[in-house]
């Protein structure tokens, strides 16, 4: 467990201020009464948007953190910055791995935390996301994964949109991955039952993990909270690998959906006002209505459709599918 406690962090580059340069105040619960979040970010070759990432996480102010940070030897200055901050991590290491899928798996091996999620180094988490987190699954105890809502920042952390959903459900998430990747945090129970992520992927990781806890039968959960910043930039996976995820998507469609069905084709299935309260959400976003987190949890409550306005409720087919 990290050595020393954030307030002690080293002091931001010159110039940076406001979220995450400064933190929270220390939640005041000791370690043993709240349970313990295992966080891990893959790096590699980041260093512009490294360190913003680490005191996102670190500032937090969460007590019973476990931030792990799996590096795949970068060839910048990310070991540098990653060293800068090593007494505050649980664990780091710098060495070659086999992609960010493999070092994610690597660094959940390592962890120990009741709560799971990963943070990739160029995204953030924002202001008081692990207590809102914790804060949940207490007031919802059956509850196994929970989202959130993102903000989509640029090169200069500047907020240029948002993404909000409603409250999933598994016939529009199994055809559309609106869950935001870094707002996902779930019990280490799932994880045990899921298994790892699959690392033959390199664009849709994330969904092929969704697409086998929905196969498991969890619920995702909505907390209806801005809780993480996605980044777009020239370096961004959603940049450099557009070509790779159209080919990855289709293969999880066939795997879980056993359909050769295209993105479009699927999208058509889902009930059209679906689509439309999910319009009217993001706009209400833009508007600034869904700042606050009890306005936002009406408002997203109203618009949810209820399961029987849901088509075709069976979506995955009998036996698992590997194409």
């Amino acid at each position: 467990m990290p050595t020393l406690p954030w307030n002690n962090l080293p002091n931001p580059p010159l110039g940076k201020h406001g979220w995450p340069w400064v933190g929270l105040p220390q939640m005041p619960n000791s370690n043993s009464t709240l349970p313990r979040i295992t966080i891990v970010t893959p790096s590699f070759n980041q260093a512009p948007f490294l360190e913003e990432t680490l005191r996102s996480v670190l500032c937090q102010g969460y007590p019973n953190l476990e931030y792990i940070v799996i590096d795949g030897s970068s060839t910048d200055t990310s070991s540098d910055i990653i060293q800068k901050y090593s007494p505050w991590l649980s664990y780091w290491t710098s060495e070659p791995d086999q992609g960010q899928a493999n070092a994610i798996n690597k660094g959940f091996r390592i962890g120990t935390g009741d709560i799971m999620g990963w943070l990739n180094s160029d995204d953030c988490l924002l202001p008081g996301t692990l207590a809102s987190v914790v804060a949940f699954f207490q007031l919802h105890p059956l509850a196994k994964i929970v989202c959130g809502f993102r903000r989509l920042m640029n090169e200069q952390s500047e907020w240029i949109n948002l993404s909000v959903h409603l409250e999933p459900d598994p016939f529009s998430l199994s055809r559309v991955c609106y869950v935001a990747q870094e707002t996902v945090f779930w019990k280490r129970e799932v994880w045990k039952t899921v298994g790892e992520i699959d690392e033959s992927y390199q664009f849709v990781l994330d969904y092929d993990l969704w697409q086998r806890m929905l196969a498991a039968q969890y619920q995702f959960h909505l907390l209806p909270r801005f809780n993480g910043l996605f980044r777009v930039h020239p370096q961004s996976k959603g940049t450099r690998l557009w070509d790779i995820r159209s080919d990855e998507v289709k293969r999880v469609y066939w795997q879980y959906l056993g359909t050769r069905k295209d993105e479009m084709e699927l999208h058509q299935e889902i009930n059209p006002a679906w689509w439309n309260r999910t319009l009217r959400l993001q706009g209400l976003g833009r508007a600034g209505l869904l700042n606050h987190v009890g306005m936002a949890r009406k408002i997203t409550r109203l618009l949810t459709l209820p399961p029987t306005q849901v088509p075709n409720p069976k979506i995955f087919s009998p036996a698992r599918r590997h194409g």
